[in-house]
């Protein structure tokens, strides 16, 4: 038996895993000292955001308290029990929702331990007795009754608690609102990168099909289903109407592909025609971009009878994804004529295979930079529009309303123009300098 012994090539170049290059990127970001301390803020400003409601809630954290009627005692907390009330699983009973927390009747209840969050006041609660006070103002407390550390607005309103939980609002706003455009901005710049306006052959039954399912889907969303669509949209139930029209389109979109088949096997429909698949992506971007983004959502917003943040979201998001469909769209330009590629397409493999698992994960980096500057644009943009008392509802409370509220009660309330501009600039620059840092780390110039 002849031993065959591979010998290894001294010239040859062992390429690193994918494993190895994240952890190359990993020590290029963060062993920057001013990256480092981004993401610290970042990620307090995320913990901020999710601990909201332990940190500034007129609920206990955890509280030991006895009915001196019955002597029973009851050991709960009742922030987490607001949750499970939230949720559907529970309720209140009527002696907890008349219930003072911060000074029970002494003749009904007896606290045996307390602990309350450091702002023992909600975002929403409305202190009657402390209208419109600053920091260092007298305040008029009671029982377990914290002094207000930011002052008040004009309601009564807790200021710190306010920009705790803005935290929340901005936060899901860029996060929800960013993930809407870039599922939208990767799918369009993909296709359109990927095969441009020379790589897509269509029969013409297809095309035939294609009009024929979106000229259905126009007639029977807006015009013959228009009244219970525009009804769900008016009320901002978007969920029931992306639901219906999920449906639909799934629906029209298989009846239009057995058509396309059906027609396909005539002589004349037979023959394929090129797709400037490109060129109609980048007409409809621009499209989009000549008009302004905030103007169209002032045009839209007024249209909707109960808008709340989720609307807000969900229109910011259908309008931002432009940015990042052409950092995926140059970046599958580049890509598409890589040898791998080449080497994939003549193996045989399918083009959707080929953009799915070999060139668009090649492609996602850059786009991590376009959602960083997206998520500061989405909070401004919600911002402003809490300012203008466009959008969300009046009692809800964010860092744009506490800066319309210090508008209303004039330069005297100086505390409610400084912390929330404070909070809103932070969160921008944080939102920035992350995007910045991403970009630096992808730069191969950078070291």
């Amino acid at each position: 038996m002849l031993n065959i012994i591979r010998k290894r090539n001294p010239f040859a170049q062992k390429l690193p895993s994918p494993q190895a290059v994240e952890r190359t990127y990993w020590r290029k970001f963060y062993g920057q000292a001013g990256r480092r301390w981004t993401l610290r803020f970042f990620l307090l400003f995320c913990f901020l955001a999710l601990f909201s409601d332990f940190l500034a809630n007129q609920k206990p954290i955890y509280c030991e308290l006895e009915e001196l009627e019955t002597g029973e005692r009851h050991q709960f907390s009742p922030i987490l029990y607001d949750y499970a009330v939230g949720l559907g699983f529970s309720n209140w009973e009527i002696k907890w929702k008349r219930l003072n927390w911060y000074a029970p009747d002494e003749k009904q209840w007896q606290y045996h331990g307390v602990i309350f969050p450091p702002i023992s006041y909600s975002a929403e609660q409305v202190d009657l007795r402390n209208p419109l006070v600053g920091p260092r103002d007298e305040q008029a407390l009671i029982g377990y009754m914290q002094p207000h550390y930011l002052g008040t607005d004009p309601l009564g309103r807790d200021l710190a608690a306010g920009l705790l939980h803005g935290c929340r609002t901005a936060l899901l706003v860029g996060l929800v609102a960013m993930s809407i455009a870039a599922l939208i901005g990767i799918l369009l710049g993909a296709l359109a990168g990927y095969y441009g306006d020379d790589r897509l052959y269509w029969k013409r039954a297809y095309f035939l099909a294609f009009f024929f399912g979106l000229f259905a889907f126009c007639f029977l969303a807006f015009v013959w289903g228009a009244y219970p669509l525009g009804e769900l949209l008016r009320s901002g139930n978007f969920l029931k109407a992306g639901f219906y029209l999920t449906l639909l389109g799934i629906l029209l979109a298989a009846i239009s592909t057995l058509l396309g088949w059906g027609l396909g096997q005539l002589p004349f429909l037979s023959v394929k025609k090129r797709l400037p698949l490109d060129l109609a992506v980048m007409r409809f971007i621009e499209l989009i971009n000549s008009i302004p983004v905030l103007l169209l959502i002032l045009a839209i917003l007024p249209l909707i009878k109960d808008s709340s943040i989720y609307t807000v979201m969900v229109l910011i998001g259908l309008l931002s994804w432009t940015g990042i469909a052409k950092f995926i769209r140059a970046e599958m330009l580049r890509i598409r004529a890589l040898p791998y590629i080449e080497a994939a397409r003549a193996l045989g493999y399918r083009e959707l295979s080929i953009i799915w698992r070999q060139a668009l994960p090649n492609a996602l980096p850059p786009v991590l930079i376009a959602l960083a500057f997206g998520m500061a644009a989405a909070v401004l943009t919600e911002s402003f529009l809490s300012f203008i008392n466009v959008g969300l509802p009046p009692e809800q409370v964010s860092w744009g309303s506490l800066l319309r509220s210090a508008r209303d009660a004039g330069i005297s309330a100086w505390w409610l123009a400084l912390f929330p501009g404070l909070a809103i600039f932070f969160t921008l620059s944080i939102f920035n300098l992350l995007g910045e840092g991403i970009n630096k780390t992808l730069d191969p110039k950078e070291v």
